[in-house]
C-alpha cells in the first residue's frame, strides 16, 4: 500500500485585506493598539480592514506516486494552498505534514532571483532543496538542454521573457528530483512543442513514483493526465475524486448546468404559449444519459418539448460552443418527415446524433433553440447553456491523436484518412 506523503489536517488561512500597512510600531503604540483591540471587537470593527479566509477546514491525504489535479474558480484557495504545501506561507490554523523534498513551480516570478543569472538560479535552486552541488552539476547540462536555454544561460533572469522563464523553472524542478512535485498552471505558458515535453516529463516522473500535484484551468489537461481531482470553492474541498466526476462537477457550478436538465411544468419552462422545452440531455450511443463523451464513440443530444398549439412548422437547434465560447457547430432538423410540416399537439422528443472523432477534447456546452422557419422564421425559445459535457481522448482505439500526447489545437478533431506513395529514388 502507497505510503501517505502529505497530510492535510483542518488547514485554514486567513489574510487581513483593505486598510493601509501599519509599517514599524513602536513598543508604546502596540500598547496602544492591544488596549483598543478589545473595544474594537465591542463595536464590531476591525479598524479600516478585513479578514479573508482563503481556506478554511481543509483535510486532505495524498498517497506517494499519485498525479492529484486540483481545480476551482478564481480565488478559490488553490494557489494558497500549494504555498502552504511549498512552505512559501503558515497556515492560520491546522498542521500540514509532508514527507519528502518538495519541488515547486508556482506562478511565474516565484522561485528565482532575478539578479542573479540562469546558472546561479539552478544552483541555487537545488541548494534550497538540500542537494549538494556535485548532484546539480551531475543534472545541470540536461537542465539546460531540455528547456533549451544554452544561450542564455548567463544572462540574468529578470531580462528573461515569460517563456523562457517558465521553460527553465519548470527544467530545474523537474530535473532536481524532488520526491514531491508542486506545479501550478505550469502549461499556461509556452509553446505547444514544449508543452508537449513537459506532459512527457510528468509521465516519467510519474512513473517513478514520484507525486505530482497539478493546478489547471484546462479540464482536458485534467481528465488526461490525473487519477484524481479535487474541486475547492471558497476555501473548502468540496469534492475529491475521479476526476471525470469531479470536473462535470466544475462545469455544473460554472456554467449552472450538468449534462441533464429538466424543467417542471408550467410557464417558468423556456417557451411560449406555442411550445415549450421540458427536458434536454446529453446520452451516450445506447441512449443512456453520459457526462463524459469517449471522443471515439457517437453520442446525441435529446431535446424534449411540448406543442401547446397546432398550425406551426416547428425545427429544434442545437449550437455547440468551447470553453472560451467559440461556435463550433450549430444543426437543425432537416429530415423530410417534418420539413414544412405542422406539428400536431404533444410532447416530442428529437434527438441529434453525433458521430464519433469529430469533436475536439474539452468542455462543451449546448444552446438549444425551437424555431420556424417557413413561412417566415420566428425565434420560439432560447435556452443558452442547457446542457455541459466533457469530451475525452482516451488511449483505447483509433483516433486523431495517434501516438502523440501533447495539446492539439482545434474545434474539431476529425479521424481522416491518409493515402501514400513511395517511388525508389535511383542514382
Amino acid at each position: 500500500m502507497p505510503a501517505t506523503v502529505i497530510q492535510i489536517e483542518n488547514v485554514s488561512k486567513r489574510y487581513r485585506i483593505g486598510g493601509m500597512h501599519p509599517g514599524y510600531m513602536t513598543f508604546r503604540e502596540m500598547l496602544g493598539d492591544a488596549i483598543a483591540a478589545p473595544l474594537r471587537r465591542l463595536r464590531g470593527t476591525n479598524g479600516d480592514y478585513q479578514l479573508l479566509w482563503a481556506l478554511r477546514e481543509v483535510n486532505l491525504e495524498i498517497q506517494q506516486g499519485e498525479l492529484v489535479g486540483i481545480i476551482g474558480h478564481n480565488g478559490a484557495g488553490k494557489s494558497t494552498l500549494l504555498k502552504i504545501l511549498s512552505r512559501i506561507t503558515r497556515p492560520t490554523k491546522g498542521r500540514v505534514e509532508i514527507l519528502g523534498r518538495v519541488g515547486s513551480l508556482l506562478e511565474v516570478g516565484t522561485g528565482f532571483h532575478p539578479d542573479l543569472t540562469g546558472r546561479e538560479n539552478v544552483y541555487l535552486s537545488g541548494a534550497i532543496l538540500g542537494m549538494r552541488r556535485v548532484e546539480i552539476e551531475r543534472k545541470f547540462d540536461q537542465i539546460v538542454a531540455f528547456a533549451e536555454m544554452e544561450k542564455f544561460i548567463e544572462t540574468a533572469v529578470k531580462f528573461y521573457s515569460s517563456g523562457m522563464y517558465v521553460r527553465l523553472a519548470f527544467s530545474v524542478a523537474a530535473h532536481l528530483e524532488p520526491e514531491i512535485l508542486i506545479m501550478d498552471e505550469v502549461l499556461a505558458v509556452g509553446d505547444a512543442a514544449f508543452q508537449q515535453k513537459c506532459l512527457d516529463k510528468m509521465h516519467d516522473i510519474r512513473s517513478e513514483g514520484r507525486t505530482i500535484l497539478f493546478v489547471s484551468h484546462s479540464m482536458p489537461a485534467i481528465t488526461r493526465l490525473c487519477k484524481r481531482a479535487i474541486l475547492l470553492e471558497a476555501g473548502r474541498v468540496v469534492a475529491d475524486g475521479e476526476p471525470h466526476t469531479v470536473v462535470n462537477r466544475y462545469l455544473s457550478s460554472n456554467w449552472k448546468a450538468g449534462s441533464q436538465r429538466e424543467w417542471a411544468e408550467g410557464t417558468e419552462a423556456p417557451g411560449d404559449a406555442i411550445v415549450r422545452l421540458r427536458r434536454v440531455g446529453v446520452c451516450d450511443e445506447h441512449g443512456e444519459p453520459t457526462t463524459v463523451v469517449n471522443i471515439h464513440r457517437p453520442f446525441r443530444i435529446e431535446v424534449v418539448y411540448d406543442v401547446n398549439e397546432g398550425g406551426h412548422v416547428l425545427l429544434p437547434v442545437v449550437e455547440l460552443c468551447n470553453e472560451e465560447g467559440t461556435e463550433v457547430f450549430s444543426t437543425h432538423d432537416t429530415n423530410e418527415e417534418w420539413r414544412r410540416r405542422e406539428r400536431p399537439l404533444g410532447r416530442y422528443t428529437s434527438a441529434v446524433m453525433v458521430p464519433g472523432n469529430l469533436l475536439a477534447e474539452g468542455s462543451l456546452l449546448a444552446h438549444v433553440s425551437l424555431m420556424s422557419h417557413f413561412p417566415a422564421t420566428i425565434l420560439h425559445l432560447r435556452e443558452t447553456n442547457a446542457v455541459a459535457f466533457q469530451v475525452v481522448d482516451t488511449d483505447e482505439g483509433n483516433s486523431a491523436r495517434g501516438d502523440y500526447v501533447g495539446p492539439m489545437p482545434g474545434v474539431v478533431r476529425p479521424l481522416l484518412e491518409w493515402t501514400h506513395q513511395s517511388e525508389e529514388i535511383t542514382d
